[in-house]
């Protein structure tokens, strides 16, 4: 989850554009490495870069929630992110 989301941050930096699918792949990462508070960081930056969410998305929050107590964090950020 490290490189992928190191790899996500430099898009940002080169000034490449991040999209669905790459917010999903940072995302995913992060979510398989139970990395939870990377994974709402990653889900306010897309709400802030106008990105739409997915299904893939979604997902992935859902299961991080499923690993930890923060189930009141993420709700917030689905009413943010409708």
């Amino acid at each position: 989850w490290v490189q992928v989301l190191q790899l996500f941050r430099d898009m940002a930096d080169c000034r490449v554009d991040r999209n669905a699918i790459t917010y999903n792949a940072a995302v995913s990462a992060c979510d398989k490495g139970q990395q939870w508070v990377q994974v709402l960081q990653l889900l306010r930056e897309l709400v802030d870069d106008h990105v739409k969410r997915d299904t893939i998305t979604c997902n992935a929050a859902i299961r991080t929630c499923e690993h930890f107590t923060q189930g009141r964090q993420i709700l917030q950020l689905f009413r943010e992110l409708e």
